[in-house]
């Protein structure tokens, strides 16, 4: 019975992977591909790890197992929306069927109090030319 528990999880983590690397492929812009990619493929590792314990049974296996699945779980939502601010901050444009930019409203505050801290720390700055410049 756990053998068959095991293989439905493993197969239903390899579905869900494969969805992610679809979306990957077809979806249009860096948002809707990095949201497939993160969703689709943290339930899909998180069944995989979840088959795994499944399947043999073992306590360390499956505490292993849950550490690495807690881990997942932890890291890939921050690690996505990283990378969508990233995006987002370096003008990566937005599909143009998108209806509703949520950051529009106030987010050219935020950029422009971040680029002032950063001058004033002898960081980095960009200018409006989109190109970055080092400040002595």
């Amino acid at each position: 019975m756990t053998d068959i528990l095991a293989a439905l999880l493993m197969i239903g983590g390899t579905f869900l992977m494969l969805v992610a690397a679809v979306g990957l492929l077809r979806f249009p812009d860096l948002y809707t591909r990095m949201h497939a990619v993160t969703k689709a493929g943290t339930l899909g590792v998180g069944l995989m790890l979840i088959s795994a314990a499944v399947a043999f049974g073992d306590l360390s296996v499956t505490a292993r197992a849950l550490a690495a699945l807690l881990f997942v779980f932890l890291t890939a939502p921050v690690s996505a929306h990283m990378i969508g601010r990233a995006g987002y901050l370096g003008d990566v444009a937005l599909w143009e069927q998108t209806a509703f930019d949520d950051w529009d409203t106030g987010y050219d505050e935020l950029r422009r109090e971040g680029e002032e801290l950063s001058t004033e720390a002898g960081g980095w700055a960009r200018d409006d030319s989109g190109s970055s410049s080092s400040t002595p």
